[in-house]
Formats: C-alpha cells, sequence, structure tokens
C-alpha cells in the first residue's frame, strides 16, 4: 500500500472534519476521502456510522487493527450530536490516530459540540468548509466552479439563467450543470439553457414529483406531459422523483420523538421541508418506498439511453410512484 502523505489539502489525513449544513457539499468531502483511500488501497473498508451507532467504545472497535491490514476510513455523520462519554472517546482518538485509518467527522458546525471541533482543529484535523449557499451570489459562484470543474465553457449570463431556472437546490444545480456539459459540444450560453429550462416555474421537475409522491396521478402526469413539452430534460425529472422518494424513505426511518430542528438535521433538510414530506409520506409503506425507487431506477436507466421512449417512461415511473403513495 502507498504510504500516507498528510497536510491540510491531503483527504488520507487522519482526520478530516467536513463541517457545514450543505449536504451536497458534506456527501463530495466524504466521497472524496473514500476515492483518495480507494485508489491507495482499492481493498478499503469503509464504516458509514450515525451518532446513534456510536457508543462509548466503539470507536476503539472500528480503529482496531485488521489482520488483512487494509486501510479503513470511517465517516461519523452529525458528529454534534455524539453523547458526551462518545465525545470523549473521538476526542482521544483524534489526538493519537492509528494509520492507515482515515477518520471523516461530519459536523453541521455552530455551538452544539463545539468542544469536539475544537479538539479536532487542535489536533491539527484536515477541514472542508461545507456552508449552506443562501446567497443568490453563492450558488452563482457554485454553478461558475461546476463548469470549470468539468473543463467547459459557460457565459455569466448563461450562469445566471440557470441560478434563475433552477433555484437554490445544490444538488439539482450540480445535475443541470453535468446534463448541459455532456449534451452541449460548444461554449453553454443563454440560449442553450433557455432550451432546456424554457417552462421551467411553470412546471418544473419538483412539481412532477410532488404531485407524484402525493399519489396525485392525474396531477403529476399532466405536470409531466407539461414539463416535457417546455424542454425540462427528462434527467432533471428521474434525478427530482429520485430525492423525493428518498426524503420519504429518510423520514420513514428517522428515530421517533426527535425535536423538529434535530429531526431537520438528522436527515440534512431544511425544517420547512420535513414538514412537506411529513404530510406527503402519510399513505407510504416501506414496501411501496421500495418499489418506488425501483421505478426511479429504470426510468433513468431508459432516459439515459437504455429504452426508446423517454417519455413513456416517466410516465410509468410516475403512475408506479403515486400508486405507491397509497400502499399503506
Amino acid at each position: 500500500m502507498a504510504a500516507r502523505t498528510t497536510g491540510q489539502g491531503d483527504p488520507l489525513a487522519p482526520v478530516t472534519l467536513a463541517v457545514g449544513q450543505e449536504e451536497l457539499l458534506l456527501d463530495r468531502a466524504v466521497a472524496e476521502v473514500v476515492a483518495a483511500a480507494r485508489a491507495a488501497d482499492p481493498d478499503t473498508d469503509v464504516r458509514d456510522v450515525g451518532p446513534g451507532e456510536l457508543q462509548p467504545g466503539t470507536l476503539a472497535e472500528l480503529t482496531s487493527p485488521s489482520l488483512f491490514a487494509e486501510r479503513k476510513v470511517i465517516v461519523v455523520r452529525a458528529a454534534q450530536d455524539l453523547g458526551a462519554d462518545t465525545i470523549k472517546d473521538v476526542k482521544a482518538y483524534v489526538a493519537a490516530p492509528a494509520d492507515e485509518i482515515s477518520l471523516v467527522l461530519v459536523h453541521a458546525g455552530g455551538a452544539r459540540g463545539k468542544g469536539l471541533l475544537d479538539a479536532a482543529r487542535k489536533a491539527g484535523a484536515r477541514e472542508v468548509a461545507c456552508p449552506k449557499m443562501t446567497k443568490p451570489a453563492d450558488r452563482l459562484a457554485f454553478v461558475r466552479a461546476e463548469f470549470r470543474v468539468v473543463g467547459r465553457s459557460a457565459t455569466p449570463a448563461a450562469c445566471q439563467a440557470l441560478v434563475d431556472a433552477i433555484g437554490s437546490d445544490l444538488r439539482e444545480l450540480a445535475s443541470a450543470c453535468s446534463q448541459l456539459a455532456a449534451d452541449e459540444p460548444g461554449t453553454i450560453d443563454e440560449a442553450v439553457v433557455a432550451r432546456y429550462y424554457t417552462g421551467r416555474a411553470e412546471a418544473s421537475s419538483f412539481t412532477v414529483a410532488d404531485r407524484a409522491v402525493e399519489g396525485r396521478t392525474a396531477d403529476a402526469l399532466e405536470a409531466l406531459r407539461w414539463a416535457l413539452a417546455t424542454g425540462v430534460a427528462p434527467v432533471l425529472i428521474t434525478s427530482a422523483l429520485a430525492q423525493g422518494v428518498r426524503a420519504i424513505g429518510k423520514l420513514a426511518s428517522a428515530p421517533g420523538g426527535m425535536r423538529p430542528a434535530d429531526l431537520a438535521r438528522e436527515l440534512g433538510m431544511p425544517p420547512w421541508k420535513v414538514d412537506r414530506v411529513r404530510q406527503q409520506m402519510r399513505g407510504w409503506s416501506a414496501n411501496g418506498v421500495a418499489t418506488a425507487l425501483t421505478a426511479v431506477a429504470d426510468a433513468d436507466a431508459a432516459v439515459k439511453g437504455g429504452g426508446d421512449d423517454p417519455g413513456y417512461a416517466l410516465e410509468r415511473a410516475v403512475v408506479t410512484i403515486a400508486a405507491s403513495a397509497r400502499s399503506r
């Protein structure tokens, strides 16, 4: 196995702090560490645990030497919610981390659990800032950076038009940048964005998803047909459908009795979205979620070239999802 190099910019640093509340950026910070570890050792063992799974003594078990000496990545989600005794374990570990192990602490920031942040920073942990992008200027900068990463040129007007069309959802902005970069060979300008997103305000991909997960079959199909007719890319609709169904599953499996703010942090959703998903999930069952996710996966494959008629594939997915919303 390759030797580990350390430093603030090294994804294989012994401890990485991913700090903030922007879910996409947090997931990317974790994925970067995992990818670097697997590049160094394809047999890397990855453990991803929530605060409820990390009890006193658990970290010692996870970081114990392996018989096969493979590299490990241990991801601790919502580290700000760890219990006091567990925090003591983590503080002790970050002060003297083990070889060939990368610990990633995903922390929302703020005052809660600040002692753990301070201890990790004092120990020299690598830190990745993942702040919530609440300002339009921040989202505009994000779009520009997304195009730069894939080596594509986009005009300032195109970037602004994309932010205006998509809104504040960073995952969908990233998906839109990726889709445009893949589909358009030349410079991405305002006309290209308009061709994909004309009419989005009237029939967005999320409107289709919301109506489908609410079990409103006719309304969802009407929104879908209008979205397709006005130029919304099919891949963005499958992305929205996937996010809608996954949100149902995440909320259904969340621990009971949590305060609204804590629940929002646990699920990585803003409080208003938790309230909306709670209303949408009333008719859902575990089997319904599984069926709907399968339908979304099939539609996604079809719209990306695996089927002859993307519109039909999307209609079939919407009908299945809406039926699953009444499976209880």
